[in-house]
């Protein structure tokens, strides 16, 4: 997996403008069955696909964190929600809450989440191949194929299975 990990960004940039067109005419006129063929492919994908082989998502990005996540992580470890964000998190160029830094401070020796069961929706929902109107978040998925091995899988079997004019 150390391997993939290592080629995943220079993969996804040859793929670059490929994807960006793709997206492009995706965007302009979806299959009508899109959500399901997505929902198969995200579905398909993790089955063979073991996140905690490889964790790049929480070794090399941090998520966002809504006021609903701060609320409940907080509660879990028993401080106020203030305490919390001066402890964990700092606010980026868009005024949204982030972690101070990466890797991931909930991530353990084994890409184990010590936060799992009340991490944030965006960990929730990574790398968003299965989420409805897909086509939408195209400039999302261009910078996950770079992070995401099941991501950037994804992506190109997509493209394999639809055909757009």
């Amino acid at each position: 997996m150390d391997e993939v990990i290592k080629q995943l960004p220079k993969l996804a940039q040859e793929k670059h403008n490929e994807n960006k067109k793709f997206f492009g005419k995706l965007k302009r006129k979806p299959p009508k069955d899109f959500d399901y063929i997505m929902q198969d492919l995200h579905d398909a994908e993790f089955k063979k696909t073991d996140c905690l082989s490889c964790a790049n998502c929480c070794k090399t990005t941090g998520p966002l964190f809504t006021n609903a996540d701060v609320e409940r992580i907080s509660k879990h470890f028993r401080m106020k929600p203030q305490k919390f964000i001066d402890q964990f998190l700092r606010l980026d160029e868009d005024n949204d809450y982030v972690l101070q830094g990466v890797p991931c401070t909930f991530l353990d020796a084994e890409n184990y989440c010590s936060i799992y069961d009340v991490r944030p929706k965006a960990c929730r929902e990574f790398p968003h191949t299965d989420r409805k109107k897909f086509q939408q978040i195209s400039h999302l998925t261009l910078k996950n194929v770079a992070i995401c091995p099941a991501a950037y899988n994804i992506v190109e079997e997509m493209k394999k299975l639809i055909h757009l004019k």
